[in-house]
Parts: C-alpha cells; structure tokens; sequence
C-alpha cells in the first residue's frame, strides 16, 4: 500500500510523524471550536447591537411621520446644525436605490433583526427598504447626491468615511406616498463584519507560531528518546556481524538502562560463548594431532600390509574430518575489516579461475558494490559455485541490484535434491547419494560455511528446486545490512 510506503521505517520517524498529526489535529480541532465559539458570540453581539439600532430607527420613523411635511426639512437642517444624531437623516420623494454589501451571516443576522424589529415597532409601516452598503460613492438623495458631496460636518460624527471607511446601514421607509426618510448609521462596533472571519492573518501567525513552538520541542523529545536505541540497535547490528563492540551505556530512562544492561550482558556470555569456542577448537587440533601422528607411525610396525593399509586409510580420514571441522570455524569467524567490494568483479574472476580448469560457468549482471569482508565473501561464493559445478555439471551466475539490496543466484544443471532433503544441507557432514558420487573427497561443511559466513553479513542462502532441473542458490544481501 502506498500508505505503508510512505511511513518511515525509523522509529524517530514514526514518533515524530504521531506527534506532528497529533498537534496537528489537536490545533485544528481546537480552531474549529473556538472559530464556532466566535462566531457564535459574533452573532449574538451583532443580533443584540441590530436590536437596539432597529428600535432607534423605528422611533425616528415615527417621530417623522407625526410631523407636518412641511417641518420636516426645518427638523432635519437644526439637526445637522447641532451636529446629528446617531443617524444621518434625509427625506426624499423616493426609495434611493443602494448597491449592497457581499452577503454575509453576519450581515444578513443584522438585516433580518431590523426588519423584524421594525416590523414589531410599525405594523402599519407600509413599505421600508433595509440593507448595508460602502460609503463610497452612497447617494443620500433622489438627484444623485452622494455621500461624499456633503459637508464633513454634517456625517463625521455619524459615519467614518476615511482613511478606513465602515458599512453604512441604510433604512428607508415610507412616511406617505411621495414621502420617504432616509436614515444612514453605523453599527456599534463599525467594523463588525471582521468578526465573521476568526481566522484573520494575526491569529493564524500566532496559531503557527505556537504550533511551530510545539512541533520542534516534540522533535526533540522524540530524538532524545530514540538516540539510545539507535545507538544499542547500531551495537547489536555490528556485534551480529562479528565485530567485537564497546557495552553499551546504561544512563537514561530506567527501562532503556535495563534493556542496555540486558544487552551487554548477553554479548558478554556469548563473546564468552565464542571464545571458548576457539580456545577448544584449537585445543582439539592440538590435542589430536599428536596421536593422530603416534598411531600413523604404529601402523608402520604391522606386518599385515592389507591392515597397514586400512589403519592408514581410517586415520587420514580422521585427520580430514578434523581439519575439517577446525576449518569451518575459521572460515565462518574471518576477522577482517569491511570495505567496498565489487561483486561483479569477484564473481568474474571466481568464473574465469573455473574456466581455467575445464568447467562452463555462465554470468550475467551489471557493476555492484557492497561493503563486506572480501576474503570471507570469497570464500562463500566460492564454496557455492564449487558445488554447483561439482554437482550439477556447469553453473549459471545471475546478478541483480533492487534498490539497496543486491540478489546473488547461483544455477546449476543436476538432478537437484528432494524437498525433504533441502533444510538438512546446511548440517555438518550431511552428503546425499548424488554428493558422495560426484565428489568423494568432500566433507558436507562448504554450504554450512557459506550460509555462516553470509548469515554474518546481516544477508540470507536459499537453496530451492529449479522447475527445469537443478539446484539454485539465492544469496540475498539486505541494503541496510551491507
């Protein structure tokens, strides 16, 4: 899945990547509350606000249709005289045509609440007009008189109009049939369609700022917790590849100086495990080899050459068996430092060495580089293709790169081997009948060897059935491992 894919294999990166969609998540729900919050509370302030406007209008519109038409422009001149009032007034022989405002929820609460208002204070109302407009360019009166023709007096106290003008509410009603007052006024807050929007650029720099705040400390938290287990995963990876490691440090949280105490602990038995394993070995190669060569001299003394014969015959093969024995664990324990090997390269002069001596070996494959042992990758490789061309005739070499890991099959052209037979190869002196026959001299340890010595490259050995006939042996060397 591409999901899978895309999630990091570290564990540094996949805490991280839970806490980054964790605070993510938590800032965006959070957002989401408190911009419904504050919308919610926006709107109860404006409906509120609408409320008391709308009741101030309905008084005004029923003080100027109690007066003589006549009165009314004398009214409205002493009003502009004392400065104004909360609305700026004119009365028109007409509905002056207003170009709104975008439509907002905020807007339209405040609409809605006027007209409901209005239509509670003056059920005979017969006709009113309501809306918001910019007072850019606002014409006040039928002949086209706009805002900006008035005097500054007469609507600086009741309008802004600069440096940042607010939406004018404009109310209009019918006083008679050729009679209509206009009423222009600002909401208590002027500038209250800002609160339809909470998430305004200064909040959401302040919401990134935080989040950035939180998001680098989580990192770093994470980083500090996962930095001892890179560090004991990196110990337990090269001492699983033979190398001899320093312990670990115990010091940080009490479960890691556990796990680290655990650890040291183990690659201290088995180190102890390996050494030991040596320090016999090589006792047994020097312990045996001085009987073997008493014995050898003894048979020297019969006179029956025939016994002479088969006690010489069973004490080399002994001493083979040994030697044997004592190989395998020297081969499967080089110690020598990893460098850049081309594999390409090694697999061809191991190809032209079997060329040279009669056999047909087939190899495929473009340049590869893998960091190893070189000596005990030769070795290997060496023992495989040996059996291939022992055991099957002639071998085919197949080498391929996918992405960091590098797949090595090794073909050869015999009888194969019965299923059941395959998991017991790799045991120490185990020979089929097919074995025994195409190499007598052989003792059954190159495949242990081989899958030992791979094993210590963090790589794996298959051996599996060619459907064709054959045997083939799959070497896959894992990137990370390399």
């Amino acid at each position: 899945m591409l999901i899978a894919r895309l999630v990091p294999r570290s564990l540094l990166g996949r805490l991280t990547i839970v806490m980054v969609l964790g605070v993510l998540v938590a800032q965006l729900i959070a957002n989401l509350i408190w911009a419904q919050q504050i919308r919610q509370q926006a709107e109860g302030e404006a409906a509120e606000a609408a409320l008391h406007l709308g009741g101030s209008a309905a008084a005004a519109i029923r003080f100027f249709k109690s007066l003589p038409t006549n009165y009314r422009p004398l009214l409205i001149e002493q009003l502009r005289e004392m400065g104004g009032t909360r609305f700026y007034v004119n009365v028109n022989s007409a509905p002056v045509p207003v170009t709104p405002i975008e439509d907002t929820e905020l807007s339209h609460v405040v609409l809605e609440t006027v007209r409901t208002k209005l239509r509670e204070e003056l059920p005979r109302l017969v006709d009113y007009r309501v809306a918001f407009a910019w007072p850019d360019g606002l014409p006040v009166s039928n002949d086209g008189v706009t805002l900006q023709d008035l005097p500054d007096d007469w609507v600086q106290h009741t309008l802004i109009v600069r440096p940042r003008p607010a939406p004018v509410l404009v109310i209009q009603a019918e006083l008679e049939s050729s009679g209509w007052v206009y009423l222009a006024a600002l909401m208590p807050d002027p500038y209250f369609l800002d609160s339809a929007n909470p998430i305004t650029l200064d909040r959401v720099g302040l919401q990134l700022v935080t989040l950035l705040a939180v998001l680098l400390l989580s990192v770093s938290v994470v980083g500090w917790l996962t930095r001892p287990l890179a560090e004991l995963a990196a110990a337990a990876k090269s001492f699983g590849q033979g190398a001899r490691t320093e312990p670990v440090a115990e010091s940080g949280s009490r479960e890691f100086v556990q796990t680290a105490r655990a650890f040291n602990a183990m690659q201290a038995r088995i180190q102890r495990y390996i050494d030991d394993r040596e320090r016999l070995f090589s006792s047994i190669s020097h312990d045996l080899r001085t009987p073997i060569t008493r014995l050898k001299l003894r048979t020297e003394l019969l006179d029956d050459d025939a016994a002479r014969a088969d006690f010489h015959e069973d004490l080399d093969e002994l001493e083979l068996m040994v030697k044997g024995a004592l190989q395998s664990v020297k081969d499967a324990d080089i110690h020598e430092n990893r460098t850049a090997v081309r594999l390409d390269l090694l697999l061809e002069r191991l190809a032209a060495d079997a060329k040279l001596a009669g056999h047909e070996v087939a190899l495929a494959g473009g340049p590869v580089t893998v960091i190893a042992k070189p000596l005990a990758l030769k070795r290997a490789l060496s023992n495989l293709l040996d059996n291939a061309i022992k055991y099957g005739g002639r071998a085919e070499v197949l080498l391929s790169e996918q992405g960091d890991n590098v797949e090595l099959t090794i073909r050869d052209y015999g009888p194969g081997v019965p299923d059941e037979a395959l998991d017991t190869l790799f045991d120490p002196y185990v020979r089929l009948e097919h074995g025994r026959q195409s190499n007598q001299s052989g003792m059954g340890l190159g495949l242990g060897i081989a899958r030992n010595i791979i094993h210590a490259h963090g790589g794996e050995l298959l051996l599996t059935n060619h459907p064709d006939g054959g045997l083939v042996a799959r070497v896959l060397l894992i990137g990370e491992a390399l």
